[in-house]
């Protein structure tokens, strides 16, 4: 039986993208676990009652995004 986890959107920094059927792709940080808040990308369903799989991401390792995104010319 897989561990249960907790989980808290502690903030929401905005919605990348969305789905016909309501799913949205979104930045929040979140707080995994009762842990210290990270950033996460991920989709959600309508009123998050079920998430798809994502990436999170450290202060740090978002520091370090934002700088290569920067760097990209095409953006």
């Amino acid at each position: 039986m897989p561990a249960e986890f907790k989980y808290e959107i502690v903030e929401t920094l905005g919605v990348l993208s969305e789905t016909p059927k309501g799913w949205t792709k979104e930045l929040n940080k979140i707080s995994w676990n009762e842990r210290a808040p990270k950033y996460d990308i991920r989709e959600w369903s309508p009123e998050h009652q079920k998430m798809g799989k994502g990436v999170t991401l450290s202060d740090e390792e978002a520091a370090e995004l934002k700088v290569l995104l920067n760097k990209d010319k095409s953006l």
